[in-house]
């Protein structure tokens, strides 16, 4: 049962909701997110199709992600399921003429960024670098775009290594605002677009940064190559890593003194967990990237007046201690199904300490196999789990793939609502 006025209830603004959860304050409903991050949205597949399951007039779907095959969620679906957070991309790409006809991998028409337009080459999509290198490849039948190429993977250069990371999918193929911030006044129009999203949304924002150590790493080196790094050349890893929180830093201050006043979260991400634990010991944590996650996250909240949100995959329980002390806010997604992250175990160990940004509706085998009363029974359980007390934002863990009924996400969001 809620604990806060009724006065204060009724008048709790989504931003004020999402505050008073990262608080640990308990709110008037359960706030919620739907595309707030790359690890909240939906397929522009599924998309299409839950426009359609709500009778809602047909619109351009847009992909604002083109490697996820991600969707713009438009503002009759952001009310029609109460959402409280917006991604600060939002304020950006506003226009006609930074779109592109595509087609999605289903045969819908869809819009894809002007300047991440894929090319078709011998049965598949590909993606290229500036530099004219393929980076990306979606093979017919496939859903979404998979890396190809890892510039350190036989030998690395660290004194390039601002280049090497444009010679890599995740950091090359971006999304809004991406190169409309770019050039000697993108500071100023990144600045200018965020301050005009927050004068018009009473929505919290979330800006996304990025800051991957780990994941970085695995995307230059690849992931094997990457782990024989830091278990063989310690000394090496180091370099490396140090040099990265380098250019991280410079970009932090540049990002945050453009936008620091317009948003209320800043996400960094660096996948950690797999199904059946962590990637690295909790020993290997702390020696490579606990310090290097303090520095970044500490001064991120010197420089703006923000929660720091980690993007982190998988079961992560054993690092959650870690986390919190080098300075963490809130995790997504909250990954229920991996081990360790049953919800009722986290919220009585951490709930005080951090909040849960996700672990509402498992995506592994509820949201995509159920029935949309089992999805509702599930989200209703999830919720009086990990609400109570506040440091709780309800997302479904990940994405929401393209082969999801529409009637199992209205299910989902309707049960959210319910619950609050």
């Amino acid at each position: 049962m809620s604990t806060i006025p009724q006065t204060r209830a009724a008048t709790m603004s989504p931003r004020e909701r999402i505050l008073a959860a990262l608080r640990h304050e308990e709110t008037d409903r359960v706030p919620v997110d739907f595309g707030g991050h790359r690890s909240s949205g939906i397929a522009a597949i599924a998309y299409r199709r839950l426009r359609e399951a709500l009778g809602f007039e047909p619109r351009p779907i847009r992909v604002y992600d083109p490697v996820q095959q991600l969707a713009i969620i438009d503002e009759d679906v952001l009310e029609r399921f109460g959402i409280d957070a917006l991604e600060m991309g939002r304020g950006f790409a506003l226009e006609e003429e930074h779109w592109r006809d595509w087609t999605l991998p289903d045969g819908s028409p869809c819009q894809m960024p002007a300047w991440a337009l894929p090319v078709r080459e011998a049965g598949q999509w590909i993606m290229r670098s500036t530099s004219g290198r393929t980076l990306a490849k979606m093979p017919d039948g496939a859903l979404y775009f998979e890396q190809c190429y890892w510039p350190y993977q036989d030998a690395d250069d660290l004194e390039h290594l601002p280049q090497a990371l444009e010679e890599n999918m995740w950091c090359a193929v971006k999304s809004p605002p991406g190169p409309l911030v770019a050039g000697p006044d993108g500071k100023e129009r990144l600045a200018a677009g965020a301050r005009r999203l927050r004068e018009r949304t009473n929505r919290a924002i979330i800006g996304l940064f990025g800051g991957n150590l780990l994941e970085t790493g695995q995307f230059l080196y690849r992931n094997d190559v990457f782990f024989m790094v830091l278990a063989g050349n310690p000394q090496h890893a180091h370099e490396f890593l140090d040099r990265l929180v380098e250019l991280h830093l410079a970009n932090l201050e540049r990002f945050l003194a453009a936008v620091g006043e317009s948003i209320d979260i800043i996400l960094f991400g660096d996948d950690l967990g797999m199904q059946s634990g962590p990637q690295i010991s909790p020993r290997m944590y702390r020696e490579f990237f606990k310090p290097r996650h303090a520095r970044l996250w500490k001064r991120a909240k010197e420089l703006a007046n923000v929660k720091i949100m980690l993007h982190c995959c998988g079961g992560v329980r054993p690092l959650l201690d870690d986390l919190i002390d080098a300075g963490l806010d809130a995790i997504n997604p909250v990954q229920v199904s991996c081990a360790g992250m049953e919800p009722r175990a986290l919220k009585a160990d951490f709930g005080d300490r951090i909040t849960f940004w996700g672990g509402g509706c498992d995506t592994h085998a509820i949201l995509n196999q159920g029935t949309p009363e089992d999805v509702r029974r599930h989200v209703l359980e999830q919720t009086s789990i990990l609400r109570p007390g506040g440091g709780f934002v309800f997302q479904q863990v990940h994405n929401i793939l393209a082969d999801i009924r529409p009637e199992n996400v209205i299910a989902m969001f309707d049960a959210v609502r319910d619950a609050g």
